[in-house]
């Protein structure tokens, strides 16, 4: 994707709606909350996740990062800079989440 397109592009997906907006959160917060629950999963796999500009940047310790666009894009991206399956139903993660 071209920088113009990323910058002036839409990313309507079904996981945009959530309706807190309608709760009085600003459709930016919303994105960050979303990314930051997102980021006890995908922190397991040394990623984090923020949001930039209506879009998600997804960075690895390694300074590999890639803009989705929204969070049905984010686990292929998550698993091609993890390098390896992200599965969020993996025992060690489930128990490492119940921990904290």
């Amino acid at each position: 994707m071209c920088g113009l397109c990323g910058a002036f592009g839409g990313s309507d997906h079904w996981t945009a709606g959530t309706g807190a907006e309608t709760a009085g959160a600003t459709p930016t917060a919303e994105r960050r909350a979303r990314a930051a629950t997102a980021n006890e999963v995908l922190a397991f796999y040394g990623l984090s996740l923020g949001e930039w500009a209506g879009r998600f940047t997804l960075r690895s310790r390694t300074g590999r990062m890639a803009v989705v666009e929204h969070f049905g894009a984010i686990w292929p991206e998550a698993e091609r800079l993890a390098g390896q399956p992200c599965d969020p139903l993996d025992e060690a993660l489930i128990t490492r989440l119940e921990a904290t």
